[in-house]
């Protein structure tokens, strides 16, 4: 499968955006998708996933409750809604897609990646 990421940009902090990934070339619907995020100088992090029905997701502590993953099956996307955001969320974030029936926080799980979208909050 690939994945076509899409969506950062430069936003003060309190402000949103939203991404998108854009899947094609295998079944959708028979992966769970995440997101991760990579600062400058830093690992890899975790921040969402979404099961393959959509019906579960997982957040990272640092996003939970101003993140939202959501999947739209039909037309082959993931998206990452992200509120409040903090100047600590400045990133480039990645959409990846794992084999997996559930919501996976670990990076090892996922054999798919995009190419991942710059997102950049200011103070």
């Amino acid at each position: 499968v690939q994945l076509q990421a899409s969506g950062g940009g430069l936003v003060q902090a309190g402000g949103f955006l939203r991404l998108s990934c854009a899947a094609s070339g295998r079944t959708f619907s028979n992966y769970a998708m995440g997101w991760f995020r990579q600062a400058s100088g830093k690992e890899r992090e975790f921040a969402a996933a979404i099961s393959r029905s959509g019906t579960n997701t997982y957040y990272a502590d640092s996003v939970k409750g101003r993140f939202t993953i959501s999947r739209d099956n039909a037309e082959n996307t993931v998206y990452l809604q992200m509120n409040s955001l903090k100047p600590e969320d400045t990133a480039v974030y990645y959409c990846a897609a794992s084999f997996a029936m559930s919501a996976l926080p670990t990076l090892r799980e996922y054999g798919y990646w995009g190419q991942g979208t710059q997102v950049t909050v200011s103070s």
